[in-house]
């Protein structure tokens, strides 16, 4: 046996040391559990997203619906009546000022044969004798009418007589007058059988040949088949479809704030590039139209000159949709925010500036606005951080983290 050998016993004191460590290990673990807890709870910062109040250019404008229309429409219609020729023009033929675009028979007069003048010259003779009777009243009634005033003039007829024989002698005038009418209109009838027109048989009548009234194109043909027409019946319709205007559809209280001259683009017309306009006419009388949902609307008219050039708006025609931007106020230098960024506080606007994390209220002035940014006068200033669509999460002096969208 080995007596240099000793055996290794625990020392008292590191044996209370480590029960010691051992019964503050629950408190630690609770301690850090309610930290954990209380920092998961703890209000965290609301994200939201920001903009900046700059200094650019801005325009007020109007949106609406508009149609496309020609200037000048011609409405071809036949002079006379008789049988209309089939109408060889289809819509889009282009017409020049001496293109024949209609060509109509004319109905052929009645049968100019020998009882008829019989009965022209009777007619004739009855209207002379009418006139020569007429004639002699005429004269009794104003030789009567200068006794009568005579006799008037030394006080023997009353004035009741003296007017009796004026009536007279006015309506004897009258009725000559009316047989005088009456000769003319028979002796005109009787002109019709000259000695230059077959007796017993009608004149011929030439077609009646109906220009075109304008160059341009044809935008429609009412009447294409041959068939009997009366005088003033539509044939066609006739325009240039590169002479355009634009009427626009507006509320009346913004037609009221338009001025002409205003400029105007015009879009969704099929094309890449917007169409450029100037407004020329507000029209002067109002219309009510029922909008989509059932709400009566006062409206007017909006006329706009087109000022792109035709090459460059070759497949606009007429009646054609487009929406118009009608600008109604710009400026190139203007301190704005986006429209999504101002709320109703009250009877004010407000908005949610950034300052030291927080969100700050300010009450602000607006003036003109467009559909997405408005125009700032008090409140803000260039390069104030503005909070978008704050919505009833936010209140004033409430911790924020703006995100990148």
């Amino acid at each position: 046996m080995n007596t240099n050998d000793k055996t290794t016993t625990p020392s008292p004191r590191r044996d209370r040391a480590a029960v010691h460590s051992r019964r503050w290990l629950p408190y630690a673990g609770g301690i850090l559990l309610v930290g954990l807890i209380a920092a998961g709870l703890w209000p965290q910062p609301a994200p939201i997203e920001t903009a900046l109040a700059t200094v650019g250019s801005l325009r007020a404008t109007v949106n609406e619906e508009g149609k496309t229309r020609i200037r000048q429409r011609y409405v071809v219609s036949a002079p006379v009546a008789g049988q209309l020729r089939r109408i060889a023009f289809k819509a889009g033929d282009e017409v020049h000022t001496s293109t024949v675009v209609a060509v109509i028979e004319p109905v052929q007069p009645s049968m100019l044969d020998a009882r008829a003048r019989s009965q022209a010259e009777a007619r004739r003779d009855s209207a002379s004798a009418s006139l020569e009777k007429a004639r002699a009243n005429a004269a009794f009634a104003t030789s009567e009418l200068r006794r009568f005033e005579k006799l008037f003039s030394d006080n023997t007829v009353s004035t009741q007589e003296l007017e009796a024989a004026q009536l007279r002698e006015a309506s004897a005038a009258k009725e000559r007058a009316a047989a005088e009418s009456g000769l003319r209109e028979a002796e005109a009838a009787l002109a019709e059988f000259a000695t230059g027109k077959p007796a017993g048989t009608n004149a011929p009548c030439d077609p009646v040949e109906v220009k075109a009234p304008v160059q341009g194109r044809v935008l429609k043909v009412f009447e294409e088949n041959a068939r009997v027409v009366s005088a003033g019946t539509t044939l066609l319709e006739v325009g240039d479809p590169t002479d355009l205007e634009v009427v626009v559809e507006v509320l009346s209280r913004d037609g009221a704030a338009m001025v002409p001259g205003a400029k105007v683009e015009f879009e969704q017309w099929g094309g890449n590039a917007p169409l450029l306009g100037r407004l020329r006419l507000v029209e002067p009388a109002a219309f009510t139209k029922v909008s989509a949902l059932g709400v009566e609307e006062q409206r007017v008219n909006v006329v706009v000159d087109l000022v792109t050039p035709p090459d460059q708006r070759r497949g606009v025609g007429d009646a054609f949709r487009v929406e118009a931007r009608i600008v109604v106020w710009e400026t190139d230098r203007a301190l704005k925010v986006p429209a999504g960024a101002l709320f109703r506080q009250r009877d004010d606007w407000a908005a949610f500036v950034l300052v030291d994390g927080r969100a700050q209220l300010r009450t602000v002035k607006i003036g003109r606005s467009s559909a997405t940014e408005a125009q700032v006068l008090e409140g803000l200033r260039e390069g104030d951080a503005v909070v978008l669509y704050p919505g009833s999460r936010i209140q004033s002096g409430q911790r924020v983290k703006p995100i990148k969208i």
